[in-house]
């Protein structure tokens, strides 16, 4: 049951004098990340560029294909809205991957803190700004893949007493991820999380930060439930059942196979990736990330199952966009699918992408997720009973969508439309100073018809350059190979991310609106996280666009 949040206990004051542990603050293996074609040849044929439709990356002039919510972004963003509404929080505990305390008290300083993201809470505090940080903010040298985090003896001894409140932000969002990385980050991480959660015996809620897309490919009004034991998504066949545990000895084994045999192991890194993706669709998932992040929430349900557990909460955000308020409005980290997009058409290498435009494009700003976190962590909180007073047998987690689809859909044209008119306005500027002229993009609505136009764009010129080359002796069998490799890694992009590029459901968000509707007034306006309060031509034209442009196309 979800408590009310009334005007005497406003989600400001529930933080006060709370200590708090937040995974993921500086992206850990979470922030996004893709397989880029430079590094499959030689430095020195980089320069070998060919004017695909949709690319891979910036340095490929491809489109980048990333999970689309990119989670990297959210828990800096978490730890600046805490320490800005709620100065007298007792402590934010930051694990991060270092060697040492020192080590990573110089990654947080760099990676959160430093950021251009902290300029409000900097401008507030003054030249008192770094003994602020120094007293609330506690960097830690550890990594969720193990046990406790790796912290041990005092520190962990003086968090676990102190800990009311666990946010789980950290992941590897890559969808085609090795199997046993994306197990150790998304699976065995929530499972250390819980287990360190056991531990805390003043601990009031454990918020876990998923993806909307962990549904696969369903269409139709997607419901905010939990996901049951051994569930699949494979409804062609009911009795499959999807056992975790038997998923983490498979991928630890097949690892040491690899590493094994002297042979094989030179193909170890794809082998993994083949085998996530293989067990992936297996049983109904269109990819390693989202599988493992709905193996991870099976995960969270069963580890902190018991009746003396604290609240657990499940977020589960669509495509995370810039900051539409505040502390920076169009402030955001790392690529999604969509900026690669504007990406590539601000620099007019993209001709072409696979989108409907008449189709949904789920997107929610940054900020709004982050105010649906803290909403959801102080209302359930405020609804569990003390720890010594936990008899009642524990609830499943309650899940909420971060969602827009439903209460204030955005297709795909808005996002093109108003780029049109962004770069008509604002033109990039090229060679000589002169600007670059805007050019349309092309648009399939089908996978078939995309690969269709692939063939006859780029796959039979390619035949008739491995034709030329044969009656010129090899003289150009480098180029061939490359640019073969090229075309075939971009089908295999549009046959991982099709899917997630013509998706067609729309997420319920029935449990969201439940929590907005009981927060208090000031709350609804402090903690906005309501879709239907953006306008999205407006918000694109004038906040998300230029927020790209300015922090992520540097």
């Amino acid at each position: 049951m979800v408590g009310t949040m009334e005007e005497a206990t406003r989600i400001p004051g529930y933080f006060k004098n709370k200590g708090i542990l937040i995974t993921g603050s500086t992206g850990f293996l979470g922030k996004s990340k893709h397989t880029c074609l430079s590094d499959l040849v030689s430095p020195k044929n980089r320069k070998i560029q060919q004017p695909f439709c949709c690319c891979i990356c910036m340095h490929c002039a491809l489109l980048a294909f990333t999970c689309s919510c990119a989670l990297s972004c959210l828990p800096a963003v978490l730890v600046e809205k805490i320490l800005r509404v709620q100065p007298d929080v007792k402590r934010i505990y930051l694990p991060v991957r270092a060697p040492d305390t020192e080590s990573a008290k110089k990654r947080v300083q760099t990676e959160v803190i430093g950021k251009e993201l902290f300029g409000l809470l900097r401008e507030t505090h003054g030249k008192g700004f770094q003994s602020f940080i120094e007293e609330k903010v506690v960097p830690l040298a550890g990594d969720i893949i193990h046990e406790n985090f790796g912290v041990e003896g005092a520190q962990l001894s003086q968090m676990t007493q102190e800990i009311n409140v666990i946010v789980n932000g950290a992941a590897t969002t890559n969808f085609y991820e090795r199997y046993d990385v994306a197990l150790d980050v998304n699976v065995m991480g929530v499972k250390h999380m819980c287990q360190l959660a056991r531990q805390c015996p003043n601990l009031e809620v454990v918020l876990h930060v998923s993806t909307a897309y962990v549904v696969g490919e369903r269409q139709g009004l997607i419901m905010e439930r939990p996901f049951k034991q051994g569930e699949t998504l494979r409804e062609d066949d009911p009795q499959l059942r999807l056992d975790v545990d038997a998923e983490l000895r498979l991928a630890r084994e097949c690892q040491r196979l690899l590493a094994a045999d002297d042979a094989e192991q030179k193909n170890e890194r794809k082998a993994m990736k083949e085998l996530g993706l293989a067990r992936a669709r297996e049983f109904g998932w269109p990819n390693t990330y989202v599988f493992t992040k709905a193996m991870g929430e099976m995960t969270l349900a069963r580890e902190l199952a018991a009746g003396d557990g604290p609240a657990v909460v499940i977020v589960r955000p669509s495509i995370i966009t810039s900051i539409q308020r505040d502390p920076l409005p169009g402030w955001i980290e790392g690529t999604r699918t969509i900026d690669a997009i504007l990406i590539g058409y601000a620099k007019q290498n993209l001709s072409c992408f696979l989108a409907d435009l008449d189709l949904t494009m789920d997107v929610i700003p940054g900020d709004m997720v982050v105010n649906a976190m803290m909403a959801a962590a102080a209302s359930h909180a405020a609804a569990s009973p003390p720890p010594d007073h936990r008899r009642l047998p524990q609830q499943p987690p309650t899940v909420y969508h971060a969602t827009s689809s439903l209460r204030n859909p955005a297709p795909y044209a808005v996002l093109y439309r108003t780029g049109i008119r962004y770069f008509e306005a604002h033109p990039r500027v090229g060679p000589g100073g002169r600007p670059v002229r805007t050019r349309r993009v092309h648009f399939f609505a089908t996978v078939a018809a995309f690969t269709a136009y692939m063939v006859v764009r780029y796959r039979l010129p390619l035949e008739l350059l491995r034709l030329l080359n044969l009656l010129c002796c090899g003289l150009l069998s480098r180029l061939c190979a490359e640019l073969g490799r090229k075309y075939a890694f971009v089908m295999r992009l549009v046959d991982l991310y099709g899917p997630f590029a013509l998706f067609r459901g729309v997420f319920d968000d029935a449990n969201v609106e439940r929590l907005r509707l009981g927060m208090a007034e000031g709350d609804r306006v402090e903690f906005n996280f309501d879709p239907k309060t953006v306008d999205w031509d407006d918000y694109f034209y004038k906040v998300h666009i230029p927020g790209v442009m300015k922090y992520v196309l540097k």
